[in-house]
């Protein structure tokens, strides 16, 4: 299937279900466990979120990101 996700988008996902105590922890934690920069994660994880494939994969995560982007992008 062509829209399916790579195991590196399948840890993206996996990595944003986790909890996270601060944003410098989950920082250091994508450097260490995934190898990006936290912008190149974001850049990542947002691009995941359009995707129905995502959707499919975690449709409870990708949902409830979906809603916290808009309500970001509605107070810019």
């Amino acid at each position: 299937m062509a829209d399916e996700l790579s195991a590196r988008e399948r840890a993206v996902l996996a990595f944003e279900a986790r909890p996270w105590r601060t944003r410098g922890a989950k920082d250091a934690a994508i450097r260490e466990e995934l190898s990006l920069s936290p912008t190149r994660y974001t850049q990542l994880l947002n691009a995941l979120l359009d995707r129905e494939a995502a959707l499919a994969q975690d449709p409870v995560l990708v949902n409830r990101l979906r809603r916290i982007r808009e309500q970001q992008r509605a107070r810019r």
